[in-house]
């Protein structure tokens, strides 16, 4: 049985993210959000485009108004009015300026801007009332950006703030991954869909929904091949269905060592290689992890079999699945789990043989976080508390209590 940690680097050695020629598409930017950059962008336009004013007031020139006072005021003579959008048609000359507003592109000649709450304007003429910085208030060409450089990297998320940046660079497609696909599906005699009626000793599977929530949450394509019987023959068509379409498959329930579970013999059966057996871990222990690859040159297929306790599937998928497939996606940072040391609100117990994990809210108060643990019965079958989880809170293996006021390590899940 592997510790977390000795599991986490296992798992995470075993992806390759996709591939930046083969696994990518271009899409039109306004289908670019949530997608994975899969080429550097470059721009041919600086940033700005041109010298601007970043308020509305005065262009002059620095030297004329350098010695300027309320006491002592200089008065130039206002020879021209550029509004944004509009090319100046003049050249300031000494004794001479501009009206402009915010955006506008500066006049020849000129080289500051003084705001317009310090001046007084008489016709065309206006008084500076308080002597400007050198260059102030003036955006110049390419400050921000140099044509020509790189504008945005490879491998990362984009959101809104970069689909503006390639918005305003007219970059109307970009190059990005295409979504890992992950199929999902459930082994057990017991299982019915939601829409079937519960017969006794029978359970709704509310994993395979979970598990595809969260499996588009990290950037993914799910691919739900619904309740597979507790049977060989079955299981080895859905696994190797999965294996042929997906690029991680995810199975939970039947991954122990009941009479009935037939998973790591079915994946041994098919070529598969068992990296993980099980992982010293509460809730999550009995976890397979397993490798399908064709020939060396091929991408390996992952295979994670999770626990069938609605807890514990979600909990193996926040630890090691959801990194996996933003790692694979072609994520270049940030795709680890992500902790945060809280103070917890509640006593967190364990009997100290596994690394335990234990759910709850994760609050920011005051710019300390906080760990309130979820009510009730913190049981890997009791799926009701943990809604509107957003943290696991952690005891690693040997401690066996964290008191209110302690800190606790917690991992982000929400």
């Amino acid at each position: 049985m592997l510790s977390v940690q000795d599991a986490e680097t296992t798992i995470f050695n075993l992806v390759q993210p996709l591939d930046p020629e083969r696994d990518t598409e271009v899409v039109d930017l306004l289908a670019a959000n949530s997608r994975v950059l899969a080429s550097p962008v470059t721009s041919q336009l600086d940033f700005p485009h041109w010298d601007n004013s970043a308020m509305d007031g005065y262009a002059v020139r620095y030297t004329d108004v350098q010695y300027t006072s309320q006491e002592h005021p200089i008065t130039l003579e206002i020879v021209e009015e550029i509004p944004a959008g509009y090319q100046p048609q003049s050249t300031i000359q000494p004794g001479q300026a501009a009206r402009i507003f915010t955006g506008a592109v500066m006049p020849a000649g000129a080289d500051t801007i003084v705001m317009q709450e310090r001046t007084q304007r008489q016709n065309n003429r206006v008084s500076i009332l308080a002597a400007p910085k050198p260059q102030e208030f003036v955006r110049y060409r390419a400050s921000y950006y140099k044509a020509g450089t790189q504008l945005l990297p490879a491998g990362i998320m984009l959101s809104a703030p970069e689909i503006a940046v390639l918005a305003a660079a007219q970059c109307s497609q970009v190059k990005v991954y295409r979504r890992p696909y992950v199929a999902i599906l459930s082994t057990g005699n017991e299982l019915v869909t939601p829409e079937q009626p519960l017969q006794p000793g029978q359970i709704v599977d509310s994993n395979q929904y979970a598990l595809a929530a969260l499996v588009r949450q990290s950037g993914a394509e799910p691919l739900m091949l619904g309740i597979i019987p507790d049977e060989a023959i079955a299981i080895s068509e859905a696994i190797t269905h999965a294996i042929s379409k997906a690029d991680i498959i995810i199975s939970s329930g039947g991954v122990s060592v009941g009479d009935y579970d037939y998973v790591e013999q079915i994946i041994e059966s098919l070529g598969g290689k068992i990296h993980i057996r099980a992982v010293a871990m509460k809730p999550g222990k009995p976890l397979t992890v397993a490798s399908f690859q064709e020939n060396q040159m091929s991408t390996p297929r992952l295979y994670f079999g999770l626990p069938g306790n609605p807890v514990s599937a979600l909990v193996t998928f926040w630890r090691f699945v959801q990194p996996t497939i933003k790692k694979l996606s072609g994520i270049s940072e940030g795709w680890q789990p992500k902790f945060v040391k809280a103070f917890t609100r509640h006593e967190l117990r364990s009997d100290g043989k596994r690394e335990t994990y234990v759910w709850g809210k994760l609050r920011l108060q005051d710019g300390v976080y906080e760990f309130q643990l979820a009510g009730g019965n913190q049981s890997s079958g009791n799926l009701i508390n943990l809604a509107q989880t957003n943290a696991l809170g952690i005891l690693i293996e040997g401690q066996t209590l964290i008191s209110p006021g302690e800190q606790v390590q917690v991992l982000q899940v929400g």
